[in-house]
């Protein structure tokens, strides 16, 4: 049995993700490795509302912001020279990327 790389992508732009999912691909064929994903897991809403007015006087009116947090899951086998690539890839500012091996 072959041990598997699960590598977890979040941020908060879904585009940003989507693009260093494309480049992992990209390594995958060219090395021939296995790949399964990117499986898109469910998207965190993070709400805050808060009052406009800054000193409580006034009708109550309410900003609501909210952060989205979007999650990708990718596994791919634990070959060398894919795993040596992978680590090169160029992760975009507000994007983490996780790698996990499992057996």
């Amino acid at each position: 049995m072959s041990q598997k790389a699960r590598v977890s992508l979040t941020g908060t732009d879904a585009k940003k993700i989507e693009d260093v999912c494309k480049q992992i691909k990209m390594i995958a064929e060219r090395t021939g490795t296995q790949m399964s994903g990117p499986i898109p897991l469910p998207t965190k809403h993070l709400r805050v509302p808060c009052r406009k007015s800054p000193d409580g006087e006034g009708t109550e009116t309410w900003d609501r912001w909210e952060m989205r947090i979007h999650k990708r899951l990718i596994e791919l086998d634990a070959q060398d020279r894919a795993l040596r690539q992978l680590m090169r890839i160029q992760v975009p500012d507000g994007v983490n990327i996780e790698i996990m091996l499992k057996s």
